[in-house]
C-alpha cells in the first residue's frame, strides 16, 4: 500500500484507491470494506486537518487481515498521522 497525506486542510478526509490490478470487483470491494473498518476504528487517533489517500496495491489482494492492519499502522506511524498517546 501507499499512503499519501495532505496537511493543513479544513477537515479530515480519507480516500481509498484500488485499481483493477488488485483483483476482480469482489476482491477490491472486500479490501475496501476491511480498510474502511480499520480507518473507522483508528479515527479517534488520527490528527485533525488531514486528507489521507491510501492506494491499494496488487499484493494486498492476497494479504490477510493482520498483515493489512500491520501495514496500515506502520504507514500511518511513519507518516505521523496518529496522535501521540
Amino acid at each position: 500500500m501507499i499512503l499519501g497525506v495532505y496537511r493543513d486542510r479544513p477537515s479530515t478526509r480519507f480516500g481509498l484507491i484500488a485499481s483493477r490490478r488488485v483483483g476482480n470487483a469482489v476482491v477490491r470491494n472486500r479490501l475496501r470494506r476491511r480498510l474502511r473498518e480499520m480507518v473507522r476504528l483508528s479515527q479517534p487517533r488520527i490528527l485533525p486537518g488531514l486528507w489521507i489517500v491510501l492506494v491499494i496495491r496488487a499484493a494486498a489482494g492476497r494479504a490477510g487481515g493482520d498483515a493489512l492492519r500491520a501495514e496500515y499502522v506502520a504507514l500511518g506511524t511513519r507518516a505521523a498521522i496518529f496522535n501521540q498517546i
